[in-house]
């Protein structure tokens, strides 16, 4: 990340420089801009309707808001309250509520919580100003709570269906990855498993060494191995008729040898065609994840997070673990019920049952869950898979014979996991964390593996958010360090967040 602020600076006036010479960054005139048309569908129209649908999401959140404040206090201010609409919005603009989409592959509503939180409360501090300029027009304490809480509500649960709705009316956005090594990969993998990037991969390509561009996919527009099928030429005039033919609008540069004049090739050709360009870090080995870039003036600085949580972040997070446990327990008693008579009803055997896993610090602890298999489960277990013979300490079987007809249902929206809350108020588990693992597997994990047991382990996770069962073991220890390295109360209810999601959309639940 320092070299790459360094590169792109300097990437920037390389590729200007270089339009006039022969070689590899000689690049055809720029084509002109296209003239803007949301009705016909041209130019930039996929994010300025984005940019619509989260505005009127907004404004559809301010008349709740309103609607809450006269419900508590005369209808007076909270028409006078809607007469500042305009102000709201300029506000959320202000805070880049509408832009930051652009920019970014993924932007879950989640992500913008804490800009959420600023813009309601400014914006209600304003308009109680406002109104308290008319002694008839002034807010409550009372009527200003309601408008506050009611915004920020509407405003995520709303923003979030804008968010959907685009997505369905939209078509994804063409997406190219530069690269041909084990980074660009990873992000084709990345694309693969994420939700909600809106981004369709339609092509691959690679650059030569002197810059030129090779692309590689077949003839129905699946990725292909990046490997040359039509040639080299010889200019970056090559890589913008790539993106110009193949409608290209977001290009993701993963070289795992990026120089400054690579760099500046893929920029000048972004730039040209008017494609957004995401870089990803070809040092990931040596930065790792707990890294945040800073500038010390004009300095870019990687600082590494090299402590532990605070002990009052523990303390939240235990009582949110046990808050949260219990008013989750009491609105999915009846469910439960319900899971617990189709067991019985469904196969020989208790509806509940213990498994001895790994806790924090490899500590193990009696695991609570419904029962997804036959009752002699465990037995029948060496005759399907044998621990000393697989290849990583990890194993998930997509077929499993032992699991029943209730089982597989309950497995596919995660039902089997709620008596889990008992274990979250007990202390073995925390509401979010690296799910729990067999002894027996742990046992065999190298001392590197073993930092996933620095923490509880979780009722969900980063895991059951970034693709659950399709993961690798090396990927899912990936997420999982990335989370237990930048631990924060915000990211644990990010994920709870992303839970939800997760389980409705069944990715990888098997």
């Amino acid at each position: 990340m320092l070299l790459l602020g360094r590169m792109a600076r300097k990437a920037a006036t390389a590729a200007s420089a270089d339009q006039s010479k022969n070689g590899p960054f000689s690049a055809e005139t720029p084509k002109p801009a296209q003239r803007f048309s949301l009705l016909r569908r041209r130019g930039n129209w996929k994010d300025a309707l984005r940019r619509r649908f989260l505005a009127g999401a907004d404004l559809l959140a301010v008349l709740a808001g309103a609607g809450a404040l006269a419900l508590v206090q005369d209808p007076l201010p909270a028409l006078a309250a809607i007469g500042l609409l305009p102000l709201w919005i300029v506000l959320a603009k202000l805070h880049g509520l509408y832009d930051r989409d652009h920019a970014r592959i993924r932007h879950p509503t989640l992500d913008e919580l804490s800009s959420l939180f600023h813009w309601v409360t400014l914006s209600v501090g304003l308009t109680a100003l406002a109104l308290a300029l008319a002694p008839d027009l002034s807010m409550t304490p009372l009527g200003a709570a309601a408008l506050w809480s009611t915004v920020l509500a509407a405003a995520l649960v709303l923003r979030s269906g804008a968010r959907t709705l685009w997505r369905r009316v939209v078509p994804p956005d063409a997406g190219l990855v530069i690269g041909d090594g084990p980074l660009a990969l990873a992000v084709r993998r990345k694309l693969e498993l994420a939700r909600g990037h809106h981004v369709e991969l339609v092509d691959a390509a690679q650059l030569s060494s002197n810059g030129s561009a090779a692309n590689g996919h077949s003839a129905n527009g699946s990725m292909a191995n990046g490997h040359s099928t039509s040639g080299r030429p010889a200019h970056a005039a090559a890589l913008e008729q790539l993106i110009q033919s193949r409608g290209i609008s977001r290009v993701v540069l993963a070289e795992n040898d990026l120089d400054e004049r690579t760099l500046a090739t893929v920029v000048s050709a972004c730039r040209s065609q008017g494609a957004r360009l995401s870089v990803a870090p070809p040092l990931q080995a040596m930065l790792g994840t707990a890294v945040n870039l800073n500038h010390l003036a004009e300095l870019p600085l990687v600082e590494f997070r090299t402590w532990d949580p605070s002990r009052s972040t523990m303390l939240i997070k235990r009582a949110i673990d046990l808050t949260g446990s219990l008013l989750a327990l009491f609105a999915v008693a009846p469910v439960m019920a319900v899971v617990a008579i189709a067991i019985k009803l469904d196969s020989r055997g208790p509806a509940l049952f213990f498994q001895v896993r790994a806790g924090r610090e490899g500590v193990p602890f009696r695991m609570l869950k419904f029962r997804t298999m036959v009752a002699d489960a465990e037995e029948r277990l060496h005759e399907l898979v044998s621990f000393e013979d697989l290849p990583e300490p990890s194993f998930k079987l997509r077929s499993d014979p032992r699991v029943t007809r209730v089982g597989r249902f309950l497995r596919r929206f995660s039902l089997d996991e709620l008596p889990q809350l008992f274990n979250v108020i007990r202390g073995d588990m925390s509401l979010v964390g690296p799910r729990p693992e067999e002894v027996d597997l742990v046992q065999r994990y190298s001392e590197p593996e073993r930092f996933r047991l620095s923490v509880r382990p979780g009722l969900t996770g980063p895991m059951q958010v970034h693709g659950r069962a399709e993961l690798t073991f090396s990927e899912r220890l990936a997420v999982e360090r990335e989370y237990i390295e930048n631990y924060s109360l915000r990211k644990d209810i990010k994920i709870l967040g992303e839970t939800v999601a997760a389980v409705v959309s069944r990715q990888g639940a098997f």
